[in-house]
């Protein structure tokens, strides 16, 4: 059953391999990390560090919250990721919310993308979060049912 678990050097080259996947595919992925596969490969203990930098008990710069990169993975396979934040500002009240989530191209249209939601519900009322605000473009009806599925209204 797959989980979510704080990233980690165990699903490095599964990791690699969904980055990969999703530059070839120009899904989000490959462009929201800051980084090339060939720097991820290169230093992937510096990468983690990169991803945890506002877990707290980090105090984030202006502008940014506490939050935590979680990955869905079953064994050592990578399926996909969540960030959960723990706290909301004025951006991502507009655009992002508490959960924010993503699977691997060639994962999608599994249930996985709802599984990581709900878990990642499981999560935020873990940290004391009774409501939560998660976000998604208008177009996106697949993000729409997997958040509704979840128990969402939508605004």
């Amino acid at each position: 059953m797959p989980t979510l678990v704080p990233p980690s050097e165990t699903f490095k080259d599964s990791f690699l391999d969904a980055v990969r996947e999703a530059q070839a595919t120009g899904s989000g992925l490959g462009d929201t990390l800051g980084f090339n596969v060939a720097e991820i490969e290169r230093n992937f203990p510096a990468f983690l560090i990169n991803l945890n930098r506002f877990v707290p008990p980090a105090v984030p710069p202006e502008g940014f919250v506490n939050s935590e990169p979680l990955w869905l993975v079953e064994g050592d396979t990578y399926l996909g990721r969540v960030s959960l934040r723990h706290t909301l500002n004025r951006r991502l009240r507009e655009f992002g919310g508490h959960i924010g989530y993503e699977i691997r191209p060639g994962e999608r249209r599994r249930g996985y993308a709802t599984l990581a939601l709900r878990l990642a519900l499981e999560r935020a009322r873990a940290l004391g979060l009774s409501r939560v605000l998660v976000t998604c473009d208008l177009d996106n009806l697949g993000s729409r049912r997997v958040i509704e599925t979840n128990g969402g209204e939508l605004e």
